[in-house]
């Protein structure tokens, strides 16, 4: 199987301070890669190119080719409005609108042209049955969604991606400072969704980069250090510096 995403000698810098160096890896279908480093090792720069978001950034600059089965979603034709619809993001803070719940998983589906209520009524089942929330909201749709609690705030916005119908799902940081029960339910999501989609998630845990992650990229000072099986990586690492994160020694 071709991967779903694959990375080229990319690098980024902003105003000529380098984030990212001549990184490659792939990304598969059907599998959760976990990226993981310290602070300021480039995670969220990469995170920020997979959906072109970067282009919001000024003074960024890159080199390389990142393609999406098979097309350079770098390249200056590209659909950048169709990608941030294949390739969603779930941020660290959830951010639902102040709308009702209902409204906050239709608002997408209809602003790229979908009318039809019961289109829009399965897919707001759907995605919340994949997000592991349905049960819990199935009787509440038409309640704003700010009155949810942040772990299901979080879910519901891995939902609204769902909604969209994503085949990419990036999850940045997204149980951070969450409780156990609601971090436990947000990993069993991702369990799930990986199933029919390809999972991204970055983290600054490394046991649950461990616990949940297929494949697992260790990012330090904008490097590509290491990439493989995370057995490989916590267990048998290649790199010292891989070795030396992975066990608390820095980080």
């Amino acid at each position: 199987m071709p991967p779903k995403i694959e990375v080229i000698n990319l690098s980024a810098a902003y105003n000529g301070v380098s984030a990212l160096r001549d990184i490659s890896l792939s990304i598969y279908e059907e599998e959760i890669t976990g990226i993981m480093g310290p602070a300021n090792s480039g995670k969220s720069t990469l995170m920020r190119i997979l959906n072109r978001l970067i282009d919001t950034t000024p003074g960024v600059s890159l080199e390389g080719r990142v393609l999406l089965d098979g097309e350079d979603i770098l390249a200056p034709k590209f659909d950048v409005n169709r990608l941030r619809t294949r390739v969603g993001m779930v941020f660290a803070k959830p951010i639902p609108l102040p709308r009702s719940i209902y409204e906050n998983l239709t608002f997408g589906p209809r602003m790229h042209g979908v009318k039809d209520r019961r289109t829009l009524d399965e897919r707001v089942e759907s995605s919340l049955k994949a997000a592991i929330l349905w049960d819990e909201i199935k009787d509440r749709l038409n309640e704003s969604a700010l009155k949810l609690s942040g772990g299901q705030q979080q879910r519901l916005c891995i939902a609204r991606t769902l909604a969209m119908q994503s085949e990419v799902i990036m999850l940045d940081e997204p149980t951070s400072g969450l409780d156990p029960i609601s971090t436990a339910k947000i990993e069993e999501a991702m369990r799930i969704l990986k199933i029919n989609h390809t999972v991204i998630i970055v983290s600054n845990n490394t046991k649950q980069i461990a616990r949940i992650s297929d494949k697992v990229a260790f990012l330090l000072l904008g490097e590509l250090v290491e990439y493989g099986h995370p057995e490989q990586i916590f267990t048998m690492a290649r790199n010292k510096r891989t070795e030396d994160y992975v066990s608390g020694r820095f980080g």
